[in-house]
């Protein structure tokens, strides 16, 4: 059972939930009478972020990070933008690891140009450097680095070490960039939730089903949206940590900003046992502690789930799916229509339904959620003896660092899932993101990953290829192998072959990361060279905001939601993240290839105007489209006083909620370096999407009512500067067209200094504004 509570809620002594509509029960029970400001301070939440907060006010926070951390997608923009802004050397410890574009198989030598490149910066800076297939980033982390009381900043949006007493929070490279260059991370004090766990998971049942059954009850009512998720309650002590840290890692899936648990003797034991029993602290939250939400979870009540294509949240049983296969799947069918409409895809599911069972054609265990080594043991005790079979079923398994790897091999547990006819690979995040193991087309993977959003496994609708992924749980997933491919429940499985799931104690060997992991924090080679492979391309250069803008809508978006893999892809184009340029071409090219040039023509409209001489710039860029003289001269109509050649053009997407998914800012830096000037919506899936909007000098509009213009039109924006210095509310923007209709649109709070980099063009921009000002950084 998985219960919301309407209101907040007290927790007192730990264990005792007092609603909010109850409050006066507070004084009996403790003696205290309920006080909501104060009794927040109760969280264990509240206690990190105050040690973190750098400034006198806990409303609006400015937070410093103990270590952060990046992959091979992300580092080296981020690196270049820092270094354009002046930076000199990693201050806190940064962590650069190789999962992503580990398989140097796209593009030439592009991949491994970026890891030369890395363990440069981190000789160079002062980092620490994980080569490919040592460890996936979550995992390194969490031996690592990770510790009670900590707070990390990473550049994956499954940046979560909560399990561990560690508040992480995924970010846009932009925000990492800000603490290389000691900036601060700005952020109104979020609200708490606290997650009450009780009772035990039944055998059988993982951390994926745990995390899928709160998912499924959060997400779609944003319960939890840019909140921190606190896990509490006697049932987090039925759970070994590294079953919590499977759990922890999918909270990303609910749109909550960071995560945190009451920490425990067998946290202590996971830290001592990875040599680092000192970062161990009691975390608890206090006698009397306020949340703004709570749900709670009975554990021994979870059964083994199904998240069936296309999210997380899309959550079942599986046995209230193996009931009803054929209207669950339909409707599943009918989600893939409505986002396929104008592609040659034809994608059924129904058909896998075979005399009532529901046949699968991949398996894959992986990743920070999947390849920890209490999945891949008792995924290992369920297939000991068995055979996946020669038909069409394959099964892969990744462990998620080598010392996992090692430990399994010596336990005998890779030897049995191989004998089993499981493949075992290396650690590798490329089944996560669609660059490994990509299913045929109309086949059914299910996967111990994190995500199974449209496109997320590799398969391209655009070209007529259409794979689905649903997520369950490591336990299932052999079960399902055990049984040549049908899908079948681990809970029913160990009941119908009375198997137990007996885990020896895990023992970590760091041998591997003592002779090849770099650890270079505190020991900057200032002298020594970037190396930079012909794809490593600087970031263009970026104009400052004008006082009036005109926009072009270059791409409209209807669906609920709008994930950043639609944005930009992911899969094969991750090979070019260390090339703006080249990147950018992929923008929206699974959702709506037709963007690409259409923004390009936009800017080339601003190029023509800011390369225009003697005043006549906006005349020159008008001769090379006719609409935009037909729009300059409504625009004249409405602000007679204007002056045309100071309004800057650029392009604009419109998007019902865009940003759900990734962390990574190329969502919003490719629209950017394409020209774009904005984004409209009417709300935004994420905080990072809409700080990567923001950090790359994007106006992150609002609009409650529904968009009254389409691909193509102009929307023009007077005074938008002021707009920014003033309270953001009901901005009069006006649709041109063959009659000029007003719109109101407002910008959500911003700090000062976000409003500085939007008005600065980005924040490269920014930040070399302050140097030239002798303003800096402390």
């Amino acid at each position: 059972m998985v219960k919301l509570y309407e209101k907040g809620a007290w927790l007192v002594h730990g264990t005792e939930i007092i609603p909010e509509e109850e409050a006066a029960k507070v004084q009996s029970v403790c003696g205290k009478q309920a006080d909501k400001e104060e009794d927040r301070k109760g969280t264990i939440a509240y206690s990190i972020l105050k040690a973190h907060n750098t400034s006198d006010n806990m409303s609006q926070l400015k937070l410093r990070f103990d270590a952060m951390t990046s992959h091979d997608i992300t580092f080296v923009g981020i690196i270049q933008t820092a270094k354009a802004s002046g930076m000199e050397q990693f201050p806190i410890p940064y962590v650069l690891t190789n999962c992503h574009n580990s398989l140097c198989a796209v593009g030439g030598t592009i991949n491994e140009d970026d890891h030369v490149f890395g363990l440069s910066a981190a000789k160079k800076y002062g980092g620490i450097y994980v080569p490919p297939h040592l460890a996936v980033i979550h995992q390194y982390m969490r031996e690592a680095m990770a510790g009670c009381g900590k707070m990390i900043l990473g550049s994956d949006s499954h940046t979560r070490y909560g399990a561990l007493g560690t508040m992480a929070v995924g970010e846009g490279g932009g925000e990492l960039v800000k603490q290389l260059l000691r900036d601060t991370y700005d952020v109104a004090y979020p609200g708490v939730v606290a997650i009450y766990l009780d009772g035990k998971p039944n055998p059988g049942v993982g951390p994926q089903d745990i995390a899928l059954a709160i998912v499924g009850a959060v997400f779609k009512n944003g319960y939890v949206k840019n909140k921190v998720m606190e896990f509490v309650g006697p049932g987090v002590a039925s759970m070994s940590t590294d079953y919590r840290n499977g759990v922890d890692v999918m909270t990303t899936e609910t749109t909550c900003l960071s995560s945190i648990w009451r920490t425990d003797e067998d946290t202590r034991a996971y830290l001592t046992e990875h040599g680092r029993g000192e970062d161990y602290r009691e975390l608890n939250p206090a006698d009397v502690a306020y949340y703004d939400g709570l749900v709670y979870v009975d554990l021994s009540t979870v059964k083994p789930m199904i998240a069936l294509p296309f999210h997380p949240s899309n959550t079942y049983e599986i046995d209230e799916l193996l009931a009803n296969p054929g209207d669950i799947l339909r409707e599943v069918e009918k989600s893939a229509a409505a986002f396929t409409e104008n592609t040659a895809v034809d994608f059924h599911l129904t058909d896998k339904i075979v005399d009532g069972k529901i046949q699968v054609q991949q398996g894959i265990i992986a990743g920070c959620a999947g390849g920890g080594y209490t999945n891949l043991m008792e995924a290992a005790n369920i297939l000991n003896g068995r055979s996946i079979g020669n038909g069409e079923f394959t099964l892969a398994v990744y462990p998620s660092s080598q010392p996992v790897f090692m430990d399994l091999v010596q336990k005998g547990a890779i030897s049995t899932l191989m004998a089993a006819g499981s493949t075992v690979k290396t650690a590798f995040c490329g089944p996560c993101f669609g660059a490994g193991d990509t299913p045929a087309n109309n086949a059914f993977s299910i996967r111990h990953t994190t995500r199974n959003f449209p496109n997320r496994e590799g398969s391209k609708p655009g070209a007529g290829q259409l794979s689905a992924v649903a997520l369950m749980d490591a336990r299932s997933i052999a079960a399902t192998a055990a049984n040549g491919g049908v899908l079948t429940s681990a809970e029913k499985f160990l009941e119908e072959t009375t198997r137990t799931m007996q885990i020896p104690d895990y023992h970590y060997d760091d041998s591997a990361y003592r002779v090849r992991v770099y650890q270079g924090f505190r020991k900057a080679e200032a002298d020594s060279e970037l190396v930079y492979g012909p794809n490593i391309k600087d970031w263009p250069q970026m104009e400052p905001l004008a006082d009036n803008i005109l926009l072009r809508v270059c791409s409209k978006i209807m669906d609920n939601v709008t994930t950043t893999d639609e944005l930009i892809p992911s899969g094969e184009t991750s090979s070019y993240r260390s090339n703006p340029l080249g990147l950018a071409e992929f923008t929206l090219s699974r959702r709506d290839p037709a963007y690409v040039g259409k923004a390009k023509e936009v800017d080339r409209l601003e190029r023509a105007r800011i390369a225009g001489q003697d005043g006549s710039s906006m005349k020159a860029a008008a001769t090379l489209e006719p609409s935009l003289a037909a729009a300059l001269d409504q625009i004249k109509t409405l602000t007679p006083e204007i002056d045309t050649d100071g309004i800057e053009i650029g392009s604009m997407i419109y998007c019902v909620k865009p940003g759900d998914g990734s962390a990574r800012e190329q969502a919003a830096s490719c629209q950017r370096v394409l020209g774009g000037l904005a984004n409209i919506c009417k709300e935004y899936a994420t905080k990072r999407y809409r700080s990567n909007v923001m950090n790359w000098g994007m106006l992150p509009f609002q609009m409650k009512n529904e968009p009254c213009f389409e691909t193509g039109d102009y929307i023009y924006v007077p005074d938008v500067k002021k707009a920014l210095d003033g309270d953001g509310q009901d901005i009069k923007a006006y649709v041109l067209g063959r009659q000029v209709k007003e719109i109101s649109l407002y910008l959500a709070d911003m700090t000062e200094n976000e409003k500085e980099i939007v008005k600065a063009g980005c924040l490269i921009n920014f930040n070399r504004n302050r140097m030239q000002s002798g303003k800096g950084n402390d």
